[in-house]
């Protein structure tokens, strides 16, 4: 498909920069199954499922990963001031990361980072990305990411303000528990322990699943057609015992819920033919555009997304281009907020 058919106009003002407080009073759109649109608040969320549904969360934790500091001078030489982004784990002491100014870097390399890490480069790829080996490793390297770094915000919100003490609490849904993630999966920043309760006296059923997220999340896709884009791939879990019980809700006559992109395209990535879900563990890639077949959630919970991205058309496959289309124009008409920190959608899957 031409890329130019998810693009969209969005003025800088609706870029949320804080999230709405309490977390459920956030704004939700409703797509129903035939396009058309309601207006609602996250918290009216158990209103519109039924006892039986089953919400499927995605339990990955962010950590902490943009480190500042600077490479030692080579040979004398000054030393540079660096960023860098962590966004895979490669061993105990190793990751890949992103760099910036990567042109400053050579393998080999030295770099200081915070107040007392320090790391070594050993490979430089394409696009800034490089992979470095830390001088500690295990959990003392974990304690010392975790004090040193900083949430590694979106660029759009990055570039407005810098990450403060807020951020730490505020990009983290309050069921995290899986370190891993240098982007938090936003459709579940919304959830508080009240709402949890309102839903489980409401019936509704919740499971978890891992997808950790990488910064490929927010890269817009630059081919012009989408069969020319490479997929982001990102490691996913989903555990047999799980997959046994979203089984035999769906056998119920329960809905699967998804709670978030990344939590439905796991759900995708395990799934048979027939739609039966199997435990999953390892890398997926899974590219959702318009015309693919939906074989496990039948509601979506999601964000406003940025234009010309893997997501927004995630979600023009879900519940269709036009009704998005139409979804993101009515937001846009009532000043709803986009992206990581802003409203929500929920969308029920356009029937075919």
């Amino acid at each position: 498909m031409d890329v130019s058919q998810f693009d969209f106009d969005l003025p800088e003002e609706r870029i949320a920069l804080r999230p709405a407080e309490p977390r459920d009073s956030a704004r939700m759109l409703v797509v129903r199954e035939d396009g058309s649109l309601e207006h609602g608040i996250v918290r009216d969320l158990p209103a519109f499922l039924g006892r039986g549904d089953v919400l499927v969360l995605n339990d990955t934790r962010v950590i902490q990963a943009r480190l500042r500091g600077i490479r030692d001078g080579r040979e004398g030489g000054a030393s540079a001031k660096i960023e860098i982004l962590l966004h895979r784990r490669l061993g105990p002491d190793g990751f890949a990361a992103f760099a910036r100014p990567a042109r400053k870097l050579a393998v080999g390399d030295r770099l200081r980072l915070g107040e007392s890490l320090a790391a070594h480069v050993t490979r430089k790829g394409e696009a800034g990305e490089v992979e470095i080996v830390f001088e500690v490793a295990g959990n003392a390297l974990d304690a010392a990411i975790a004090a040193q770094g900083e949430t590694p915000l979106p660029p759009y919100i990055a570039g407005k303000r810098k990450a403060d003490r807020r951020d730490a609490t505020d990009y983290q849904t309050i069921y995290a528990r899986q370190d891993g993630s240098v982007a938090a999966p936003t459709a579940g920043l919304h959830f508080t322990p009240e709402m949890f309760d309102a839903l489980s006296r409401a019936g509704i059923g919740r499971e978890t699943v891992t997808l950790h997220v990488g910064p490929g999340t927010f890269l817009p896709v630059t081919a012009a057609d989408t069969a020319e884009h490479k997929m982001h791939s990102e490691w996913a879990l989903l555990s047999p015992r799980t997959a046994e019980r979203l089984n035999a809700a769906r056998a119920a006559g329960g809905r699967i819920a998804a709670v978030g992109t990344t939590s439905l395209r796991t759900l995708e990535t395990a799934a048979a033919a027939d739609g039966t879900l199997h435990g999953f563990e390892g890398e997926t890639g899974i590219f959702i555009t318009p015309g693919y077949r939906f074989r496990t959630a039948e509601v979506l919970l999601t964000n406003f997304h940025l234009p010309k991205s893997t997501l927004f058309m995630l979600v023009s496959a879900f519940s269709g281009l036009e009704a998005m289309r139409r979804a993101y124009a009515e937001a846009m008409r009532e000043r709803y907020r986009f992206y990581s920190y802003g409203d929500a959608c929920l969308l029920f899957r356009r029937k075919t």
